[in-house]
């Protein structure tokens, strides 16, 4: 049976996990102090310590580097791509370390894991990073020709939930029309077309709904005169629409258990923002059913805030009128991308080639 070592790395925590085969052996989050991290100039000079946390984890759960037979880890920024398994490479190593697509925290599982994998000569994937791009082109114009939309969405949780869904339903993905909405800090919304996400909200840039920690759209006119009136850098406002709005912004607050809590003491601001969050995502919702135009399979709520039935439950009252709504709520990440290193090791699914 394959044993798989899966590595998940955020800006302040490593996700790590065990498994044998599909089944979870081990599973820790290695939490990082913002004093221990201060001491990296550049997010890639974490390597070291971040393996070294991960070696020292194995050990403590007698886990030898010996008996696993692949790494496979979360995919950081790179070009755009196809959805898919990739076996991680040089180009890929090469584009990772120099940040030439972005820098994020995303960028060390690859980094991490491909050390790893050279090590032990076995071989190291990633599965659907963020920058998985399936649109189709009328879906890239905007209102602009110098500015078009581009394709940045929670791509691991979304394809992994569609085949959740698809198996719900009874027919393969490929073969199914859903539209994915993930719940999290950000929130995404996925036309998905036969087993492609043909359009999407960018959910890393603050496109689409109010989330927990996102502005989402602006009114053109109001954002232009807020900029001016501000005189902010443009560094400060995007920390401003993404990471301190939203929720944040609204009620000093990302998360959604406290914004309850509020709403059940009588606050009635925090249910104003609460409802209009809903309203947003189902407005969302129903610019996908538009794309996907003459039929929908499922609606299907997954991430972090699909845990709330208060939400959605709302949303669904919006939008069950265009398909059933599946709730499956979570991110379920480290699962995922070992289903899909399994998918490619047991000859079910072939990995793709990453080319700079």
């Amino acid at each position: 049976m394959e044993r798989l070592l899966v590595i998940n790395p955020g800006s302040t925590s490593t996700k790590l996990a065990i498994y044998d085969g599909r089944e979870l052996h081990a599973s820790i989050t290695i939490n990082h102090s913002a004093a221990d991290l201060a001491q990296f100039p550049d997010i890639v000079d974490q390597i070291d310590f971040r393996t070294e946390a991960l070696l020292n984890w194995l050990s403590e759960i007698e886990v030898s580097l010996g008996s696993i037979t692949a790494v496979v880890c979360r995919g950081g920024l790179l070009k755009p791509i196809p959805s898919g398994v990739y076996q991680v490479n040089e180009d890929m190593v090469a584009d990772l370390r120099s940040g030439r697509y972005g820098k994020h925290a995303s960028n060390l599982a690859g980094l991490i894991g491909f050390g790893i994998g050279q090590r032990l000569n076995i071989p190291c994937y990633i599965a659907d990073p963020v920058v998985v791009d399936e649109l189709q082109p009328v879906a890239r114009v905007s209102g602009h020709p110098k500015i078009s939309r581009i394709s940045i969405f929670h791509a691991l949780n979304h394809k992994a939930t569609a085949r959740r869904a698809a198996e719900q339903l009874g027919k393969p993905y490929a073969a199914l029309k859903l539209i994915v909405v993930h719940m999290g800090g950000g929130i995404s919304i996925g036309a998905h077309r036969y087993g492609h996400v043909i359009d999407v909200n960018n959910a890393l840039n603050g496109e689409g709904p109010l989330s927990p920690e996102r502005t989402g759209s602006l009114p053109a006119t109001a954002l232009v005169n807020y900029y001016f009136d501000e005189m902010a850098s443009p560094h400060e406002l995007m920390r401003r629409f993404v990471g301190r709005g939203g929720l944040v912004n609204h009620l000093g607050t990302n998360d959604l258990r406290e914004v309850q809590k509020r709403m059940e003491a009588g606050d009635h601001q925090a249910k104003v923002v609460f409802r209009a969050m809903a309203l947003q995502i189902s407005k969302e919702i129903g610019r996908a059913s538009a794309v996907l135009h003459d039929h929908v399979d499922a609606v299907v709520l997954t991430g972090g805030m699909a845990y709330s039935k208060a939400l959605t439950d709302l949303i669904a009252e919006y939008v069950q009128f265009i398909a059933q709504v599946i709730v499956l709520p979570g991110e379920n990440e480290l699962e995922a991308l070992a289903h899909a290193a399994i998918r490619v090791l047991r000859g079910i699914e072939k990995p793709r080639i990453y080319q700079r």
